[in-house]
């Protein structure tokens, strides 16, 4: 289970940071991610972070946003810094649990 909490209504730049709770899973073993949803839109990625702590974002947000866990306490954060308009939305975690994978070959 993953709970979210952290939102809040704040003027542009501001910060707020946003916290995910998991439980009944091994949550040090998955890499974790940050995804929005605004208004009239599909869901977008935010930031993604791996087991051992590597990070990734999304263009909009990269150096403004920072992802972090603390695998003790089995929690997912996003610290968002420098709020804009259009960061205004649904944010959602989830775990990432990766397929095997499958070859693609384009050859003629």
């Amino acid at each position: 289970q993953l709970v979210e909490s952290g939102g809040g209504l704040v003027q542009p730049g501001a910060s707020l940071r946003l916290s995910c709770a998991a439980s009944g899973f091994s949550f040090s073993d998955y890499p974790m991610r940050w995804y929005r949803q605004r208004p009239g839109r599909g869901r977008e990625f935010v930031a993604y972070i791996d087991t051992d702590g590597t990070a990734t974002y999304a263009a909009s947000v990269k150096g403004r946003f920072a992802i972090s866990r603390d695998n003790i306490k089995n929690i997912l954060f996003l610290q968002m810094n420098g709020l804009e308009r259009s960061d205004a939305a649904v944010y959602y975690c989830d775990a990432v649990i990766w397929g095997q994978g499958t070859q693609v070959t384009v050859s003629s």
